[in-house]
């Protein structure tokens, strides 16, 4: 079996069987197609750039933000624990991508920025990665590629009207 075929037969949408409701199969396939990006992602980041996606998403947040941002921040707008945070800077520190300053207005805080290096390896790498997403959805024509961009986004609120009532 080929590795193709062994990912398509085992990825998230294979759970359900037409017994199950329609807004679980179609959940299922929206997980089945942010999995394939990511992975895809995933992949082309570690073999054209030896870079983890967790570390290419900081350098985009702080790609954002050229003051820089708190460890603390940065935690937050990636959704992950500030002890991820911490392991993740310190490898880029070491690497000359990124900086760690103590904050002027908190001494108990640290101020995290891209170096001029971090800056030019980043915009490589976004570039290269834009490319990539756009080789993703090129099977759809631009018409549908807007139809289903206003879709989701009528599935986003939705979604987050439902559970913002938690």
């Amino acid at each position: 079996m080929s590795k193709k075929t062994v990912s398509a037969a085992s990825d998230t949408e294979t759970r359900a069987t037409s017994e199950h409701a329609p807004d679980l199969r179609l959940w299922l396939r929206t997980l089945a197609c942010t999995n394939l990006i990511e992975n895809h992602i995933r992949s082309r980041l570690r073999t054209e750039f030896d870079i983890t996606l967790p570390r290419f998403d900081l350098m985009a947040q702080l790609e954002r933000s050229p003051q820089g941002l708190k460890m603390g921040e940065l935690s937050k707008r990636m959704m992950v624990t500030g002890g991820n945070v911490t392991g993740i800077t310190d490898q880029l520190v070491t690497e000359g991508l990124v900086v760690r300053e103590d904050s002027p207005k908190d001494r108990r805080a640290y101020i995290v920025r891209l170096t001029p290096e971090g800056r030019r390896s980043f915009r490589k790498m976004a570039e290269a990665h834009e490319t990539w997403v756009v080789e993703l959805f090129a099977g759809m024509d631009e018409q549908r590629r807007g139809q289903l961009y206003e879709l989701l986004a009528l599935l986003k609120s939705s979604a987050a009207r439902i559970a913002g009532k938690k």
